[in-house]
């Protein structure tokens, strides 16, 4: 079995669908066609963890899906159905989550002294002097003070181990504050061993003393000193008790109490100051992942033993390495896996902005698919109808427009709100920088975080590749920051433009010296979390002109692609990255392909659709509390609603609340407006309940069933057709409207998939249209698209030829074709609510040969055919030559 899989079938596991859960279904993905079983992270998460990215232990197995016995039931199922598995890991962060993450755990107590100190990105030495040395915890939820007051903080002892406990969470205490405990507790039990204790916890290495053996010896001896503690506690339990008394004189003390705080390893804080001081790198904004190093030769071969040695022994055959862009250095990373595994597929989650080019000196087989996404979304959408849809979204909303502009104040947001802690840290770092330049040495703290924040904010991709110790740039790396820094100018012109070129010296090694080359790596780091939590997670939620143009890695500023642009991206990715994934839905996705397939058929009826809204808006005014809802979160509502119907408010009042938290407009998650959020959700109940409204709504939604599902399996085919490996989200083999998670992780129904798939068997093509409601089409278009590659993989291949075709005629713009190795012929409709099925004298050349249409079942003559011929049994064609 080749380890470069045909085709993919992404599973999300957890909890309520483990490692013997997917085994049951094995047999039903190799009868679908799939070669291979893409898995969600399964090694140990934290509790509870409905996705799997937050890990806690690299080398486990994780339990709620079954643990390693049943991960080895689910291995072997897989090979006896010829099925191959390829496995998504996280090599950027851990999750935080007690004492799960052992490695974090032993940070907590031991601080810089820890062994594991250096597998985080941490920085030990902060501007401000209260947090050298020391981890901010920032999980309390008042201020210190009051909380120490209140006696919501307590030290506890369990057996040798002391504890900080604060309602659910606990933390190590450090070594060098038992001493606290162990003398008063020595001088009142008049224990020499309790005494000895103490001096030997006293003189434990320094946290400043980081060299490899004295961490070693210190492990050693703090280890011995706990075996000691724990013996003399079970044999003398009055000395134990005295431990335990002098314990509670110090939880009802509040100096004492605070006094034995200030001795550990981290300062426990009010959960809003992560805001500004958190002192590690996070996956985004999320406090409880914590960055890891595995630019480290020795954290990378840790983290990745086991996934490495799954690898080797052929139980997975390929990786998808999730969120590339957060590690130091992504080449370097992406060489040591290759080295190890130099026979598996590997892909990088890069996100790649339209135009950008993944790296040529990545030695991955591709991307995951976002940039296909939209390239293929895109073709849905009718370019030549932007100015009426902007025109109408504009007048409607009173929204901004300008894309490029709506993104610059949104990542200008996130900067301030969010991401504030990792601009101090680069604030910091840029400031020490001018200050050992005599000519940039006036400049204020200020004026470098304003630097940072616009700069950032204007920054067109995730982020450059400079690597400063081996003098790596690229022409593109140039290009990116020189863009970004013109943009700053011109945007903030009251920053010194000097400052400006200072910074694109430091970007582009023209300034060289150790903290500037750390400077660039740290930049490199942070700017791919403000696009994403920028642009993503925010401007994605508010610029609603066309939701569905409004997907990871796109650009809802641009309208629709062109079948043109289409094949030379097609062309280019069989050039260059051949072994590429293809997807439609993800786990991420903000909406499911045939919910975005449906919503684009707006952009063929731009007067209708304004009719309707406005029409809508003015029924259900009745139903507004004052202003709102406003009017952008109403027209997201409408869309959605078309989009996802049939959709109870059981779905739609959680996505709307998502989705309003995620604009940041009227309300968020840090202070949800209750006012706000409660109008909308009685808003969207009373509009459900009214029937009038209903009615209209349903009449119009009628006439973008058939296009929407046209759409869909025209994308569905070009997916599987394109050059590249196509991935099928779970579920989404038939109609599937779901939206943004959680909605998109619902149980699937296997049962009724298999039973279908049978039934696929036994039935001739018409009775499969008659049963469009059921998902029959999309199933068969996937069933047979699956067959006919693996039947043709070499047209399908590394070398298989990639030939655009162009019909002819008067609807000749609304086909898309192209030729397979000679062997394998595509034609798709495109637009299809203005096409309204009139092909008219529209022809395409198909070339000399006999054909099979083994969608329709059709014969087909080479020559010049009719397209409305090749489509009149079945929406999208799959011609293979005899």
């Amino acid at each position: 079995m080749s380890r470069i899989p045909l085709a993919t079938y992404r599973l999300q596991l957890h909890a309520d669908f483990g490692f013997d859960d997917a085994a049951s279904i094995a047999d039903y993905l190799e009868d679908l066609g799939i070669s291979h079983a893409y898995s969600s992270p399964y090694l140990q998460a934290a509790p509870g963890s409905k996705h799997g990215y937050d890990v806690v232990d690299q080398h486990r197995v994780n339990e709620e899906l079954g643990g390693p016995d049943a991960h080895n039931r689910f291995s072997q199922r897989l090979g006896e159905c010829h099925l191959g598995q390829v496995l998504d890991i996280v090599p950027n962060h851990m999750a935080i989550s007690g004492r799960r993450n052992r490695y974090w755990w032993d940070v907590l107590e031991n601080g810089p002294s820890s062994r594991y100190a250096c597998y985080f990105d941490i920085d030990w030495n902060p501007y401000e002097e209260k947090l050298r040395n020391k981890l901010l915890v920032p999980i309390l939820g008042d201020h210190y003070g009051r909380v120490v007051a209140h006696k919501e903080v307590a030290v506890h002892r369990n057996g040798g181990n002391f504890l900080i406990k604060y309602f659910d969470h606990e933390l190590p205490a450090a070594p060098k504050s038992l001493p606290l405990i162990i003398t008063p507790a020595a001088h009142e039990a008049g224990s020499d061993q309790l005494a000895f204790l103490a001096d030997s916890l006293n003189n434990l290495p320094a946290p400043s003393d980081t060299e490899p053996a004295s961490l070693v010896q210190r492990h050693r001896d703090k280890a011995m000193i706990e075996s000691l503690m724990v013996r003399l506690f079970n044999e003398v339990p009055f000395i134990g008790q005295t431990v335990d008394k002098v314990i509670e004189e110090i939880n009802n003390d509040v100096d004492r109490l605070d006094e034995f705080l200030e001795h550990q390893n981290f300062r426990l804080a009010l959960w809003k100051t992560s805001e500004q001081d958190l002192g590690y790198r996070r996956f985004f904004d999320v406090n409880t992942l914590v960055g890891l190093r595995v630019e480290d030769q020795n954290v990378f071969a840790d983290t990745h033993a086991l996934v490495l040695n799954w690898l080797r022994e052929g139980v997975l055959d390929g990786i998808r390495v999730d969120h590339p862009d957060g590690l130091r250095d992504p080449r370097e990373y992406f060489q040591r896996l290759r080295a190890e595994a130099p026979e598996v597929w590997i892909l990088g989650e890069k996100i790649l902005e339209p135009g950008e080019k993944l790296r040529a000196e990545w030695p991955i087989d591709g991307t995951t698919g976002y940039d296909y996404l939209n390239l293929a979304g895109g073709l849905l959408v009718d370019a030549g109808n932007e100015p009426a849809i902007t025109k109408f979204y504009a007048a409607f909303t009173g929204q901004p427009t300008d894309y490029a502009a709506v993104c610059r104040d949104k990542k200008h947001r996130v900067l301030r709100d969010l991401l504030g802690s990792d601009v101090n840290r680069l604030t910091n770092l840029f400031t020490e920088i001018c200050e050992e330049h005599r000519d940039r040495r006036d400049y204020t703290r200020h004026d470098a975080a304003r630097a940072i924040r616009e700069v950032v904010a204007s920054f067109p991709v995730y982020r450059t590749y400079v690597v400063p110790e081996r003098n790596e740039i690229t022409d593109d790396d140039v290009h990116y920051v020189n863009e970004a820094i013109e943009l700053s100018k011109k945007n903030r012109p009251e920053v010194d433009p000097e400052l400006y070129d200072f910074f694109a010296d430091l970007l582009l090694l023209r300034v060289r010296g150790p903290k500037e080359s750390e400077f660039v790596m740290r930049f490199q780091q942070f700017s791919g979390p403000a696009m994403a939590k920028g642009v993503e997670d925010t401007v994605f939620y508010d610029f609603n002109r066309l939701v569905s143009l409004n997907e990871v890695g796109g650009d809802p500023g641009v309208f629709g692609v062109l079948p043109a642009d289409f094949h030379k991206s097609n062309l280019e990715r069989q050039k260059t990255h051949p072994r590429s994934m293809l997807a439609s839905s993800t786990h991420d996705t903000k909406r499911s392909e045939d919910v975005r397939a449906r919503i684009s058929v707006l952009s063929e009826i731009p007067e209708k659709w304004k009719a309707a809204a406005e029409r809508w808006s003015a029924s259900n005014q009745k139903f507004k509390r004052g202003e709102y809802p406003d009017r952008n979160t109403e027209y997201l509502l409408y869309q959605t609603m078309l989009g996802a119907w049939p959709i109870g408010t059981d779905r739609l009042l959680p996505y709307m609340e998502k989705a309003c938290r995620e604009a940041k407009q009227q309300t968020n998650w840090l202070a949800p407006n209750q006012e706000f959020e409660s109008a909308v959700k009685s808003f969207v109940e009373a509009i459900y309940k009214d029937r009038e409204f209903l009615a209209d709504f349903e009449s119009f939604l009628k006439e973008l069933i058939v296009p929407g599902r046209v759409n869909a399996l025209s994308q569905t085919l070009l997916k599987l057709t394109s050059p590249g490996i196509p991935d099928i989200y779970q579920g989404t083999e038939l109609w599937d409207l779901s939206l943004v998670d959680p909605d998109n992780r619902r149980p699937v129904d296997y049962a009724l998939r298999r039973r279908l798939l049978t039934e696929l068997e036994h039935l001739n093509i018409q009775e499969i249209m008659d049963r469009s409601d059921e998902g029959l089409p999309k199933l068969w278009t996937i069933r047979q698209g699956l067959r006919a590659r693996r039947k043709y993989q070499a047209a399908f291949g590394d070398s298989g030829e990639y030939i655009p075709l162009s019909a002819s005629g008067p609807k000749r713009d609304h086909a898309l074709a192209f030729l397979r190795g000679g062997r394998v012929l595509v034609i798709v409709p495109r637009l299809p609510m203005k096409l309204a099925g009139d092909w008219a004298d529209t022809t395409l050349e198909v070339p000399a040969g006999d054909w099979k249409n083994v969608l329709s079942g059709t014969a087909v003559k080479g020559g010049r055919v009719a397209v409305g011929n090749l489509l009149s049994a079945f929406p999208v064609a799959l011609l293979v030559k005899s």
